[in-house]
């Protein structure tokens, strides 16, 4: 192989591995990769693409790349997206396709205070959502933020996410009790259930679901099996505070 094709099919797969780490769908990075393929001219190329992993090769040349789940990015996936099209266009050649993935690598998150500022609206927007008063929604709200501010402040940033998850949902269930033993107007499972979905796998099951619609049928399972994970730890850490209390002389 030509080094400047065996360049660019390194080049493909690694966008392709930041797209899955970012939380791309598989039919997603799959397509990207190929279309950036034609784009600078490599022909005969296999890909294969997995939620955790990138298998390509020619008949000179084979490549593998192991991915772990990241946090979900959105910003970076679609950056990817137009630096694709762009290449694809040839508005823009190799090396401009390399300067400007390595801008995309170092996009950040939000910063902090959005996301806190974020945790506590969706979640005392869902306390309201699904039946909660106006009280049990500012509760929710005050719970939505301690919960992020808590992760973003401690060493469970870096913790493995089911551990995270399952701390979570039993620390804001904790707040939610004090606050039922304080005001005793508001509603116990609505707050809980507003607070709890920060935590929630919605993008993980979404895109299971689109996987396994689109015939990925390994990687589909796969993010299904994350999202029913995630949400047994939620369930874990809620269920086990309250039988805890509960059986602590009746305090619910």
């Amino acid at each position: 192989m030509e080094e400047s094709k065996k360049e660019g099919l390194i080049f493909a797969v690694d966008v392709g591995a930041l797209m899955l780490y970012a939380g791309a769908e598989v039919y997603r990075v799959n397509d990207t990769i190929i279309h950036m393929l034609k784009a600078l001219e490599i022909d005969n190329v296999e890909v294969y693409v997995l939620s955790n992993g990138i298998f390509a090769s020619t008949n000179e040349q084979s490549i593998v790349r192991n991915v772990t789940l990241g946090p979900i990015h959105l910003g970076k996936v679609s950056a990817i997206n137009q630096l694709s099209r762009d290449l694809s266009a040839h508005r823009i050649n190799l090396e401009e396709a390399k300067a400007r993935f390595e801008t995309i690598k170092q996009m950040t998150t939000a910063k902090d205070y959005i996301l806190i500022l974020a945790s506590g609206i969706g979640a005392g927007a869902f306390a309201y959502i699904f039946g909660g008063n106006i009280f049990d929604a500012l509760f929710g709200f005050i719970n939505g933020i301690a919960l992020e501010a808590l992760f973003l402040a401690s060493v469970m940033r870096k913790r493995s996410r089911f551990i995270r998850n399952i701390f979570g949902a039993a620390f804001v269930t904790i707040l939610t009790i004090i606050y039922i033993k304080i005001f005793t107007n508001l509603h116990m499972g609505k707050i809980i259930i507003g607070s709890i979905m920060p935590l929630v796998p919605g993008i993980a099951l979404t895109t299971s679901i689109r996987d396994l619609f689109y015939g990925d049928y390994l990687s589909g399972a796969i993010h299904l099996l994350d999202a029913l994970l995630t949400a047994m730890c939620i369930a874990v850490g809620v269920g086990s505070v309250m039988s805890v209390f509960r059986m602590l002389g009746g305090l619910l």
